[in-house]
């Protein structure tokens, strides 16, 4: 899909955002997630603070997204004045329905979206339903950010650990810079079976900063596709109002 192609999955997307935006209340600070499908979650929001009163602040997950929340009206703040989240609302890459893991970071934001979900009291994850996977890595890559410095160093130590390690590149040729103008390496893994375990040999690699792996931080993911909305959370799926 180009990107002059519409996303076949975004009518989807829409739906699944705009019912976790539903879950917003005034009052809340919000955390706001970075994507294609969260994306559809800011617009939501601001045509409720435009038409319903609603009243919020919010912490945007990247640059883009922020520049999205100026412009639709959303009071933005920080950690230093709000260090706690009442929600947050963000896409993933592949979800797990048995454990509701995730691998996130697809859109490069994958280390300020782990910052603002694990600061929130509910993290609820939107996507359509073609996220859904048997298990983890079976779709798309993992990434791992790591700083610039050594970065070649992080890689071979990746590639002991079993994966195909691609730095990220833009069109002209040039690595791929986060926000934190960090470096993202996209790491094929076999399906993995044991992703606390990974997670805690990415984290032991230095220089890694930040992995795609969101274990066990969902409180419940809200996906839509041909047969409707689906909400699922840790202790089961439920019935969508």
């Amino acid at each position: 899909m180009t990107a002059t192609q519409p996303d076949p999955a975004a009518a989807f997307k829409q739906q699944s955002a705009i019912q976790a935006a539903s879950l917003v209340q005034t009052g809340m600070a919000v955390g706001l997630g970075t994507g294609s499908t969260a994306k559809f979650v800011v617009a939501e929001l601001g045509r409720r603070i435009r038409e319903e009163g609603l009243r919020i602040t919010a912490i945007p997950t990247s640059i883009v997204t922020e520049k999205q929340a100026r412009e639709e009206g959303i009071p933005l703040t920080t950690f230093g004045q709000q260090p706690e989240l009442d929600i947050a609302i963000d896409g993933a890459d592949e979800i797990e329905p048995t454990t509701l893991n995730l691998i996130k970071g697809l859109g490069g934001a994958l280390l300020w979206e782990k910052i603002v979900a694990a600061a929130a009291a509910q993290f609820v994850v939107v996507a359509d339903a073609s996220k859904y996977v048997d298990h983890l890595g079976l779709r798309c890559p993992l990434p791992v950010e790591v700083i610039p410095f050594g970065w070649e160093n992080a890689a071979r130590k990746l590639g002991h650990l079993g994966a195909q390690v691609t730095p990220r590149r833009i069109r002209d040729g040039s690595f791929f810079l986060t926000d934190e103008k960090n470096l993202i390496l996209d790491c094929v893994f076999p399906a993995i079976m044991e992703p606390e375990k990974l997670s805690a040999d990415l984290h032991a690699i230095v220089g890694v900063v930040e992995h795609g792996l969101f274990l066990h931080m969902a409180t419940q993911t809200i996906t839509a596709g041909p047969e409707g909305i689906r909400v699922l959370t840790p202790q089961g799926e439920r019935t969508c109002p």
